[in-house]
């Protein structure tokens, strides 16, 4: 064992409990926690007054990696992930070519080995094309498949969109299914009829009608039926309504659950409002929606109806947001700012911390059944974030990270910001400063 890294006299939240205590970090896990005597060779780090939490489990992101990388990479995603507290993410299947056979999940995995500061997973893409490969496969190896993203493609792989298909999905598959949950049917209606009123120049402001909450409740109750009729693994993906979150049970623990779903951490920061001020740049499917819709998606995170917080982290270029209504792209990058978000509703009052961890650290790495990640135990891998409440720093174009350069939160100030990000026990992040020298890991899963 090597001398290792000594965390001391941080307050560790963990587990539904905060307390002050020394962790000590080698061979790339969480050694000892408690009082602990520095040795010689050990490389101290003094978290006095500051607080330790587990690394963040980001379930969903779109790092671009391969196909698409002139809005974000491997490299440039996890590294703006890092500085943010970030420590694993799980990658969706809608890059160049789509994630549809196993041949092109293996080649990302490999591209990320040699890229990703963070660790990693990857999802298999399914929907219309690829249905029937998919239902013989042992679905079991996958930390999951989705449709997510894949919608971009051409109309018609939305799942949520295709009973029958999802049906044959749910009766076979044994890992999980997590679906974008809208109806498109319902949506291209809402176009037809707004493009009568306004032509192609639709004002930004009627993306939540166009991409309604309609669309996303009857999308996800249907879904919902079909995966109890099935007893299947479904996961809805970012939740956007109030309505929705009624539909998802808080009476039995996550491990017990066969439902569940996530919130993105925009829909809990934006809303309707902002549209006027921001534009295309809040322009995500499924949609930010109403004020009620915000403030009904936190509740549902309080009580236990929302297992997760992700960020959907998708860059575009600026180019490319800049346009028409109809000709945006949909998505922005968040990873970099999402802890801090949530960590601004703490010191607000409409959140504890430990809410925060077990929703972005704990339940994640339940959910997807990862190896030892997600809290501070010993034994497990030292994924570590350390941060100050007390520091205010502004988000501005000078500090971004992402490759696309650009972010809705500029121009935010924060009141809190990561110190130290460690990964597998390495200190890949130090207060602006990056090791690059050692990459991030797949992760293992399964029971």
């Amino acid at each position: 064992m090597y001398p290792g890294i000594l965390v001391q006299n941080a307050s560790i939240v963990n587990e539904g409990k905060t307390f002050v205590a020394d962790v000590l970090l080698a061979d790339g896990h969480i050694h000892k926690i408690g009082k602990i005597e520095p040795k010689p060779g050990y490389q101290i780090i003094d978290g006095t007054g500051k607080h330790l939490l587990p690394g963040i489990i980001d379930g969903q992101v779109h790092f671009r990696d391969p196909g698409l990388t002139h809005k974000g990479d491997l490299y440039t995603e996890s590294k703006a992930a890092v500085a943010g507290g970030v420590t694993s993410f799980i990658d969706m299947p809608n890059t160049v070519p789509n994630v549809l056979t196993v041949k092109v999940l293996e080649d990302k995995f490999a591209i990320a080995s040699q890229k990703s500061l963070a660790n990693y997973a990857f999802v298999l893409g399914v929907n219309g094309d690829n249905i029937d490969e998919v239902i013989q496969m042992d679905t079991s190896q996958f930390i999951a498949v989705s449709d997510d993203g894949l919608y971009f493609t051409k109309k018609g792989n939305l799942l949520a969109d295709n009973p029958e298909t999802m049906e044959k999905l749910f009766a076979h598959c044994r890992s999980i299914i997590a679906i974008h949950s809208e109806e498109e049917q319902i949506v291209e209606e809402n176009e037809r009829k707004y493009r009568e009123k306004y032509g192609e120049d639709v004002p930004v402001a009627l993306h939540p009608l166009i991409r309604s909450a309609e669309a996303c409740y009857k999308a996800t109750k249907r879904a919902i039926e079909l995966a109890k009729k099935h007893n299947a693994r479904l996961h809805i993906l970012h939740l956007t309504t109030e309505a929705e979150t009624h539909l998802f049970e808080n009476d039995i623990p996550l491990n017990e659950k066969r439902v569940t779903t996530e919130v993105s951490v925009h829909h809990l920061w934006f809303s309707d409002k902002d549209y006027m001020r921001l534009g295309t740049l809040i322009k995500w499917n499924p949609a930010i929606k109403t004020e009620k819709d915000k403030i009904g998606l936190l509740q549902g995170l309080l009580d236990d109806r929302i297992d997760l917080i992700t960020t959907d982290h998708a860059p575009h270029v600026l180019e490319e947001k800049q346009k028409p209504y109809f000709e945006s792209m949909s998505g922005a990058p968040m990873v970099q700012h999402s802890l801090n978000c949530m960590l601004e509703f703490y010191k607000q009052g409409r959140i504890s911390l430990e809410k925060i961890v077990e929703k972005m650290c704990h339940n994640p790495a339940i959910l997807y059944q990862m190896h030892k990640r997600g809290f501070i135990k010993e034994g497990y891998y030292a994924d570590l974030a350390l941060v100050d409440l007390n520091c205010p720093w502004t988000v501005t174009k000078d500090n971004l990270l992402y490759k696309c350069g650009w972010s809705p939160m500029e121009g935010t100030t924060f009141q809190t910001r990561v110190m130290q990000t460690f990964v597998n026990g390495n200190l890949v992040y130090d207060r602006g400063k990056f090791n690059e020298k050692v990459k991030g890991r797949a992760i293992e899963f399964g029971s």
